[in-house]
């Protein structure tokens, strides 16, 4: 099976073991030696209404267990803390 990074976009991440929906994926690294994906990048749910914060996880290849063709199911996955939204104007831009 073939596709794109756009098309994981649109899937939802499912934890194995827990049951658990992560979120969606957002990016991917590259390792760009290689040319192959090590990893996805997982926005989860937004926080308080999605104004300031959202969890991150990274989702390493190892951990993939099936890409299905509505959902992506992983065994584990690491917290990478939570994203703020940066400020508006040039303070947000250059942080």
């Amino acid at each position: 099976m073939q596709c794109c990074i756009t098309d994981l976009r649109n899937k939802d991440v499912i934890n194995k073991k827990t049951g658990a929906r992560l979120g969606n994926v957002c990016d991917a690294e590259v390792d760009t030696c290689t040319g192959r994906v090590t990893a996805f990048i997982v926005l989860g749910r937004a926080k308080l209404l999605g104004l300031f914060s959202r969890e991150e996880f990274l989702i390493s290849w190892e951990n993939i267990e099936v890409i299905g063709d509505d959902i992506i199911l992983v065994n584990g996955h690491e917290h990478r803390g939570e994203l703020r939204r940066r400020g508006g104007g040039a303070e947000g831009f250059f942080r």
